[in-house]
C-alpha cells in the first residue's frame, strides 16, 4: 500500500467558517438504518505460541531474542515484518524498526518503528500508513497508539475511504480514536478536505466505522424553497437500543421562526407477538407569518397484549387548515387533509375474529374547494366468523354494529348481519361456485333540525343475494418473443341476482359507489359500505389469457371483461332516475414483463354506446441495465384527468447520471410536478444536485433545491434531501453507492 500525505495548507481557519455554509444532509425520520455488521473476532487464546523467523537470530531464547534481516513474527491473527526486531519472551513484547509492516485482526500498518505487547495488545507505531479491514478505510499519521486489541489512537493523522495515492477526500485530525469494539471513530479538532480544499471544520467529530447507527449529532440540513425561503434543521440522534431510537431537532425557518420536533421509533417482540410504533411531533411557537402557535402530531402504534388480542392507534392532528401547504416536503403530505384519529383493539381466534374501534377525523380545508367531513364511528364493532371446506361447503358470517356521529348531519346507529354459504366445485380445467348470501340491517336514527317531520327513526332491510361463479381453463404450447411458453385461455361467467328494495329513506353514513374496474365487476354489490344494497340481475363475462414460463412465472396477461344488465338498476345513492343501460363499459387490460428489460401495464374503460374511452391508463418501464430506467405513463379520466408522466435515471457519461420526472396536465396546460437532478459517482464519493417543484394546493406550488456531496463512509454535505426525492419520483431508481443509509 502506498499513501501520499497531503500537503499542508497555509491556514485552516476559514474551513471552520465554511461549516455554516457547507453542511451535511440528514433527514430525522430516517436518521439511520440498522445494519447487520459482521465484526471480526478480536480475542485470542493467551497460550498461542509466538513464531519468529530471521536471517540472523541471537540472544537468550528464554529471555530475549535479537532478530536481524528479513524478520517475520506471528501469533494468532497478528503478523509482522521488519528489518530488525527484539522479542522479549517474559513480557511477551516485540519492538521493531526499519520497514515495519504489521497485520492484526484484518487491519494493516506500515511504519518506521513499532512496539507491541502481544498479550495486552498495547503498543505504538511511528509515522505509519494504515488500512482498516472493517470498512477498507485508510490513512497516515505521525503516530498510532494501540490502547487495546480493539482500540487505537491516531495522532496528527488522516482518514478516508478513498483508494489511491491522492484521495479525493480525507479528514485530518489532531487525534482520532478508532474503536473497533464499539464500532466508533471519535476525532478531535478536525478539518475535512475535498480535492485538496478544506470544506468543513469542527472541534469534534464522531462516526460509525461500519455504518451502523449510533447516538450523536447528525449533520444539519439546509433547505432552499420557493420565494427565497430558507431553513436549517439540526438533528440529534439518540440510539436508545437496537430496537428503539429518538431524533430531536430544531428547525430554523428564515420566514417563520424556530420549529422544534421529535421522532421516536420502536420495534420489539413480546409473549403475544410483538409491538411497533412511531410518533412524530413538531411545534412552531409564534409563527412570524400567522402570529399563531402551530403544531402537528402523528402517532402510530400496534401491540399484542394477550394471546390473539392486539391493541393499536393511529392518531393525527394539526393546528390549522394551512399546515400541510405551508410545511409540506412532498405531494403526498401536502394533499393530506383528512387526518384520521383511531383507537382499536382486535382479537383473532382460529375460526373467528373481532375488532372494536373508535374513529373520527380532523378536516383541514383547502382554501379553494370544500372537503366533506366523514362520519365518526363512536364506536364500531366488527365480527367475522367462517370455515372452509366443511363437507364441501364454505360459510362465513360478518356482523357490524356502529354508532355514527357528525356535528352537522343526521346521526344514528346501524347494525348489519351478512351470512353467506357457498359450495365450490373445483376440478382440473374448470370451477363452479354457487353462493347464497343475506344482508340484514337495522337503523336507529337521530335526525337533525333540518330533517323532515315525517322522517322515520327506525328502518330495517333484509335482502338475499344469489351468485354463480364459473370458469374454464384451456392451455396450449406457444411462443412469446421467441421463447417457449404455455398460453392459457380462461373464460369466466359470473351471475348475480338481488331483488329490488326501495332504500331512498335510508341514510348514507359511509357508502359510495365503487370505481368500475376489473376487480369490482366480480362483486355482488356495486356499492362499498352497508347503506345501500344494489338490486342486481346481471351477468359478467370475462376472458383472460396468460403466457407462463416453465417455472410458472407470468410473462403476459390479457384481460377482457363486460357486465350485462338484465334489469334496470333502480337503487341509487341519491334520488336519481334508474339506470336503464343493458350493458356496462368494456374493460380491457394488458400487463406483463415481456423481456428482462421491458415491463408494461395498461387498462382501458370503453363505452361502446358512445364510442368513446371513459378512462385509461398506460404505463411502460424500460430497464436495460443497472442504473438505467425510463418510465412513461399516461392517465385519462374523462372531463377531469389527462396527465402525461415520464421519469428516468440514466447515465450521461461514465460517471454522470441524470435523474428526472415530469407530470404534465394536458387539461390545465401546466406542469403539476417536476424534478431535475444530476449525480456524479466517483470511487469514494457521490455528488447530487437539482430541484423539485410540486403543487401544494389548487393555486399554490412549492419549489425546493438541493445540492449534496456524499463522502462514502462519513457523511453527506449540502442542503436538501435528493435521495428521498429520487426514490419517490422515479420507480426503479438505484442508488449509485449502495450501503448504509445515514
Amino acid at each position: 500500500m502506498s499513501w501520499k500525505k497531503p500537503a499542508a495548507l497555509p491556514s485552516q481557519r476559514w474551513a471552520y467558517a465554511l461549516t455554516a455554509l457547507v453542511t451535511a444532509t440528514a433527514v430525522p425520520l430516517h436518521a439511520q438504518t440498522v445494519q447487520n455488521v459482521q465484526k471480526r473476532e478480536r480475542t485470542e487464546d493467551p497460550n498461542l505460541p509466538v513464531n519468529v523467523r530471521a536471517e540472523e537470530i541471537s540472544g537468550r531464547p528464554e529471555r530475549e531474542l535479537i532478530l536481524e534481516r528479513g524478520v517475520e513474527l506471528s501469533r494468532g491473527q497478528t503478523r509482522m515484518k521488519a528489518d530488525r526486531a527484539c522479542f522479549k519472551n517474559v513480557e511477551n513484547e516485540v519492538t521493531a524498526n526499519g520497514n515495519v509492516w504489521m497485520e492484526r485482526f484484518g487491519d494493516t500498518y506500515k511504519g518506521e518503528e513499532l512496539q507491541l505487547n502481544l498479550s495486552s495488545g498495547k503498543g505504538w507505531v511511528l509515522r505509519p500508513e494504515y488500512r482498516m479491514g472493517l470498512n477498507n478505510a485508510q490513512g497516515a499519521a505521525k503516530r498510532v497508539d494501540f490502547i487495546s486489541e480493539d482500540e487505537a489512537i491516531v495522532v496528527d493523522g488522516t482518514y478516508t475511504t478513498c483508494e489511491g495515492l491522492t484521495p479525493d477526500w480525507y479528514l485530518k485530525s489532531n487525534t482520532l480514536r478508532l474503536d473497533a469494539g464499539r464500532d466508533v471513530g471519535v476525532a478531535g479538532k478536525t478539518v475535512i478536505y475535498f480535492k485538496g480544499v478544506p470544506i468543513i471544520g469542527t472541534p469534534a467529530l464522531s462516526f460509525s466505522l461500519s455504518g451502523a447507527r449510533r447516538s450523536g449529532w447528525l449533520p444539519p440540513t439546509v433547505g432552499l424553497r420557493s420565494k427565497g425561503r430558507a431553513e436549517v434543521l439540526q438533528p440529534y440522534y439518540v440510539n436508545i437500543a437496537p430496537n428503539r431510537d429518538l431524533t430531536l431537532y430544531p428547525r430554523w425557518m428564515l420566514d417563520r421562526g424556530i420549529q422544534f420536533g421529535a421522532t421516536a421509533r420502536y420495534l420489539g417482540e413480546n409473549a403475544y407477538g410483538g409491538y411497533s410504533g412511531q410518533t412524530h411531533a413538531e411545534v412552531l411557537p409564534n409563527d412570524k407569518v400567522t402570529k399563531t402557535d402551530r403544531w402537528r402530531v402523528n402517532s402510530l402504534h400496534n401491540q399484542g397484549i394477550a394471546r390473539g388480542l392486539s391493541f393499536g392507534w393511529n392518531l393525527n392532528g394539526a393546528s390549522d387548515d394551512n399546515y400541510p401547504s405551508d410545511f409540506s416536503q412532498s405531494i403526498s403530505s401536502s394533499a393530506e387533509r383528512q387526518l384520521v384519529r383511531e383507537v382499536r383493539t382486535d382479537y383473532r381466534a382460529e375460526h373467528w375474529n373481532m375488532s372494536l374501534r373508535a374513529q373520527s377525523y380532523q378536516i383541514l380545508q383547502d382554501p379553494n374547494f370544500f372537503i366533506a367531513r366523514p362520519y365518526a364511528r363512536l364506536p364500531e364493532l366488527l365480527l367475522h366468523a367462517g370455515r372452509y371446506d366443511v363437507k364441501g361447503f364454505d360459510w362465513a358470517v360478518d356482523t357490524e354494529v356502529t354508532r355514527f356521529a357528525h356535528p352537522d348531519l343526521p346521526t344514528g346507529n346501524r347494525a348489519v348481519v351478512m351470512p353467506q354459504l357457498s359450495y365450490p366445485i373445483v376440478r382440473p380445467g374448470y370451477h363452479i361456485t354457487p353462493k347464497l348470501s343475506l344482508h340484514a340491517s337495522a337503523y336507529e336514527l337521530s335526525h337533525g333540525v333540518d330533517s323532515a317531520a315525517n322522517a322515520p327513526t327506525s328502518l330495517t332491510r333484509v335482502l338475499p343475494t344469489f351468485s354463480l361463479d364459473s370458469g374454464l381453463v384451456f392451455e396450449r404450447d406457444a411462443k412469446l418473443a421467441g421463447r417457449q411458453m404455455t398460453q392459457t385461455l380462461e373464460p369466466r361467467l359470473f351471475y348475480v341476482y338481488t331483488p329490488y328494495k326501495d332504500q331512498s329513506k335510508f341514510p348514507n353514513f359511509d357508502t359510495f359507489e365503487a370505481s368500475f374496474n376489473m376487480a369490482q365487476i366480480f362483486n355482488e354489490n356495486r356499492f362499498i359500505g352497508n347503506d345501500r344494497v344494489s338490486d342486481a340481475n346481471q351477468l359478467t363475462a370475462a376472458l383472460v389469457s396468460r403466457f407462463l414460463e416453465s417455472n410458472g412465472a407470468e410473462r403476459l396477461r390479457l384481460v377482457f371483461g363486460q357486465r350485462f344488465y338484465l334489469n334496470e338498476q333502480r337503487v341509487q345513492l341519491l334520488a336519481n332516475a334508474p339506470r336503464t343501460e343493458s350493458r356496462s363499459d368494456v374493460l380491457l387490460q394488458a400487463s406483463g414483463r415481456i423481456s428482462e428489460k421491458w415491463n408494461f401495464d395498461s387498462a382501458v374503460q370503453y363505452n361502446a354506446s358512445a364510442s368513446s374511452v371513459v378512462a385509461s391508463n398506460y404505463g411502460v418501464q424500460w430497464q436495460p441495465g443497472e442504473k438505467k430506467v425510463i418510465n412513461a405513463e399516461y392517465r385519462f379520466l374523462r372531463d377531469s384527468v389527462k396527465n402525461a408522466m415520464i421519469s428516468s435515471q440514466w447515465p450521461l457519461s461514465k460517471r454522470w447520471y441524470g435523474v428526472g420526472r415530469m407530470n404534465y396536465s394536458v387539461l390545465s396546460h401546466k406542469v403539476v410536478e417536476s424534478l431535475v437532478g444530476l449525480e456524479y459517482q466517483a470511487d469514494c464519493w457521490v455528488f447530487r444536485m437539482g430541484g423539485q417543484r410540486f403543487v401544494t394546493t389548487t393555486r399554490n406550488t412549492s419549489t425546493q433545491a438541493f445540492v449534496q456531496l456524499e463522502l462514502n463512509g462519513l457523511s453527506k454535505l449540502g442542503f436538501g434531501s435528493p435521495l428521498e426525492s429520487f426514490y419517490k419520483s422515479v420507480p426503479g431508481y438505484t442508488r449509485l453507492n449502495p450501503g448504509p443509509s445515514r
